[in-house]
This record gives structure tokens, C-alpha cells and sequence, in this order.
């Protein structure tokens, strides 16, 4: 392996399947579709073409399966140069997403795991040593993302989507957390031991994330760009809000992976978290107006 890697990506690595149509259906309807798309996915896969992308040399380690979508999963990572030596290949199905997009670029996702459940704990310490800074989601078995904490060089880039149970003193080596609104009010029932989800404001919620211990936090918003939060050496924090660049969006299926991607690369390369922030805002701007994931994130970073 290479030893000048900046960022890790230790996640899923899916196949997409995804049907345009012009509205999503409801519970127990059946909706025609305008067209299909094939292509490679999961948010592993997807934040490290997005690092790559943004410019740090980046490794992915992951596992596909033996069937005829594990090529696919990894076609356009190879492309960008991202090193795949160490991805694991077994037996069984390359993870699958199924995606629905409408006309107003809103999206449901089912995602079927096969070989992404194979991301445990015994996988991650088979692999070695983890170089760089680390990222992370949560479409692999917790006990995999403790080990790849575990073996964390630098600093580590937490996007616990979707939210599954982590030990609070993992949840903690999160600097940044990256999380969504939903994901944000989930995280914070975790670490305060409760059933109920708070009703706070994003700026409250980020606060209390970096009160209960966490040194930073990034809440995306989407549309309305992202609050970042950071808790400074007496205990305070500061919470900016960085408004979103608008543009008209397209497809949103993968721009969240899209910011956490190009915000590690940042952070790999000296930025600060909020600098990181902001650039990574402009990416996963550009990352919507084309439709699919991997495929729609920029290939230059000319207008950023």
C-alpha cells in the first residue's frame, strides 16, 4: 500500500438501482417509471470518489461480492485513482441500493447489505494499519467501525448514516460528527440515554451534541447549507451556519456523501472545519444537478 494516503474510507460500496419517475408512490401503489439507471454506489464508495475528487489521495476499503455488480461497484473509484487493493472480495451479492428519484429530485432508498455485512470487526483488523484521516458511515456492522477506530492515524470523520447503536466512547472520537437534521435529533437520544427525539432547533441540537462531548459537529441541511459547531478548550461552542449555493437540484441521491467526501479531503489537506465546510457545500451544490451519485460529482474543481 501506499504510504501518502490522506484519507481512509473504511464503508459500504453498493450497486444502485434507480428508477426516474414523476412522482413517488404511496404505501401499496404502483407507479410507472420513466427510465432506469445502473450504477455504482453506497456511501463509502461515494465519499471516497468525492475525497478523491476533491483532491487527497484517497483509499477505499470495503467489500463486493463474486457477482457481475462487484466490477461495477468499484468501476468509477478505480477511474479516480482511489486505491481498491484492499477491498475484500467473498462469496454472495454485491450490496444493492433501490433508489426512486421524482420530478422534484426528492428520493426513497432501500438498501440490501450482502457483502457490506461482512464489515466487521474480524474484517477491518485482517486488513492492517488505517492511514490518514478517517471516515466512516454507518452501512457496515458496528463492531467494524469500532475496530477502524481503533486503528485511526489521525482524525476521524464520523457520518453515522443511517444511525445504529455505538458505544458513547466511539461515538466520541467523532471530530467532525457529520449528520443531518434526523440523524442529529437520533444521535443525541443515544448519547443521552433517552426514547424521545428532541424537538430542538439544529443550532440547539449541534450545541448540545458538543456539550454532551463531542469536539465538533456538522449539521447538513440541504437546501439551507449547514451548521458547524465547535467546542472550544473552556467549554464553549461556537456554531456557525453556512447558507447553501443555490442551484436548481436534480437529483439529491448521494450529495450528502458528496460533502462528507470533500470535507475530509479539506481536512486531509490543513483546511479548517469550517473553510472544509464551506468548500464542501460548493461541491455537493455542483453534485445535484445531475442525476445519479458517483456519477454526478464534479470530475474538475474549476468552479470551485
Amino acid at each position: 500500500m501506499k504510504q501518502n494516503v490522506q484519507v481512509t474510507i473504511v464503508g459500504s460500496s453498493n450497486v444502485d438501482i434507480t428508477a426516474l419517475m414523476n412522482r413517488l408512490p404511496g404505501p401499496g401503489e404502483t407507479v410507472l417509471a420513466d427510465s432506469y439507471q445502473l450504477t455504482p454506489g453506497g456511501k463509502g464508495a461515494n465519499q471516497a470518489l468525492a475525497a478523491a475528487l476533491a483532491g487527497a489521495t484517497t483509499e477505499f476499503i470495503g467489500a463486493v461480492g463474486s457477482d457481475s455488480h462487484a466490477p461495477i461497484a468499484l468501476g468509477q473509484l478505480v477511474e479516480a485513482g482511489v486505491l481498491v487493493d484492499r477491498v475484500l472480495h467473498g462469496e454472495g451479492a454485491t450490496g444493492v441500493a433501490i433508489i426512486s428519484v421524482d420530478s422534484h429530485a426528492e428520493n426513497s432508498i432501500a438498501v440490501i447489505s450482502g457483502a457490506n455485512s461482512a464489515m466487521d470487526a474480524a474484517a477491518v483488523e485482517s486488513v492492517g494499519e488505517l492511514s490518514g484521516v478517517l471516515v466512516l458511515q454507518g452501512e457496515i456492522p458496528a463492531s467494524g467501525i469500532r475496530a477502524s477506530m481503533d486503528r485511526a492515524a489521525e482524525r476521524i470523520v464520523l457520518n453515522l448514516a443511517p444511525v445504529i447503536e455505538l458505544d458513547r466512547e466511539y461515538l466520541l472520537k467523532a471530530n467532525p460528527l457529520v449528520a443531518n437534521e434526523h440523524e442529529a435529533a437520533m444521535i443525541l437520544a443515544q448519547l443521552e440515554g433517552s426514547d424521545s427525539l428532541s424537538t430542538a432547533s439544529e443550532s440547539e441540537m449541534a450545541r448540545e451534541l458538543c456539550a454532551r462531548g463531542l469536539e465538533s459537529v456538522v449539521i447538513t441541511l440541504g437546501g439551507e447549507g449547514c451548521l458547524v459547531a465547535q467546542r472550544g478548550q473552556d467549554g464553549s461552542v461556537d456554531v456557525h451556519t453556512l447558507p447553501a449555493v443555490k442551484v436548481t437540484a436534480v437529483d439529491t441521491t448521494g450529495a450528502g456523501d458528496a460533502f462528507t467526501g470533500a470535507l475530509a479531503a479539506r481536512l486531509a489537506q490543513g483546511d479548517s472545519l469550517l473553510v472544509a465546510a464551506e468548500f464542501a457545500g460548493r461541491f455537493a451544490a455542483l453534485s445535484v444537478q445531475q442525476h445519479g451519485a458517483q456519477a454526478s460529482y464534479p470530475r474538475s474543481l474549476e468552479n470551485l
